[in-house]
């Protein structure tokens, strides 16, 4: 896939996010006040400097101005933890949001402040990674298979045997648990194949690029590269 036309994907798939937003909040409560209905839209990003997450910012930002229908975007973009997570939908609650699109970095660990959220009737829409708090919506590929369909593709290239790299992305977070699960369940079906060295690249470029020097310079004979992004 073409980085254009990952750039198309991410935009349309953000449009259909949008207008859905858009929809559960006129079925519940409305901002006050007469003429055209104005939303106001709130993000939650806890990783900057990677190419997808600031796609996703920028597509949101896109379709909030062509709906013609959004007043502000509020947009907290930070690295950082769930903890910081929880004080920036906070802040965005505060901020008069109706709807609020987070990038989860904790399946559980945000619950409190989402429930939060949704008893005020604002709309929370949790994107690339699923979220276990029921009052949310969760809009995101299967993660699972997306790492047992790489982690299969590649022991059938190597032949069903060989030692592999596995470069996952943020420890902990629910998209590289799940991803780390799919390469799991995959790898169980090829015995012969071993993981001899894992990495954590947080998804960026940078650490990456360095822990591969650093794999290269070490030795280690391995035949194949499993990564999670």
């Amino acid at each position: 896939m073409t980085s254009r036309e990952r750039h198309l994907t991410t935009a349309r798939w953000v449009a259909a996010l949008m207008v859905g937003a858009f929809a559960m909040v006129a079925c519940g409560n409305q901002p006050s006040g007469g003429g055209t209905t104005k939303y106001v839209v709130g993000v939650s990003n806890t990783l900057q400097g990677n190419g997808w997450r600031e796609e996703m910012i920028c597509s949101i930002k896109a379709q909030a101005k062509a709906s013609g229908v959004v007043s502000k975007v509020v947009i907290a973009n930070r690295n950082t933890d769930a903890a910081g997570q929880i004080a920036d939908i906070r802040n965005l609650i505060s901020s008069g949001a109706n709807v609020i699109v987070i990038n989860p970095s904790d399946r559980d660990a945000l619950n409190a402040v989402i429930k939060q959220a949704t008893d005020k009737g604002i709309v929370v829409v949790a994107v690339d990674q699923a979220v276990s708090e029921p009052t949310a919506y969760v809009v995101s590929n299967d993660q699972v298979a997306y790492g047992q369909l790489g982690a299969d593709w590649l022991a059938k290239q190597l032949g069903g045997k060989g030692n592999i790299i596995e470069m996952r992305g943020i420890n902990g977070v629910p998209a590289d648990t799940d991803r780390h699960q799919g390469l799991t369940t995959a790898l169980a079906a090829y015995p012969n194949i071993k993981v001899i060295k894992q990495t954590f690249t947080n998804w960026s470029l940078d650490p990456a690029a360095q822990q591969m020097k650093d794999i290269f310079s070490s030795g280690i004979q391995y035949n194949g590269i499993w990564t999670s992004g």
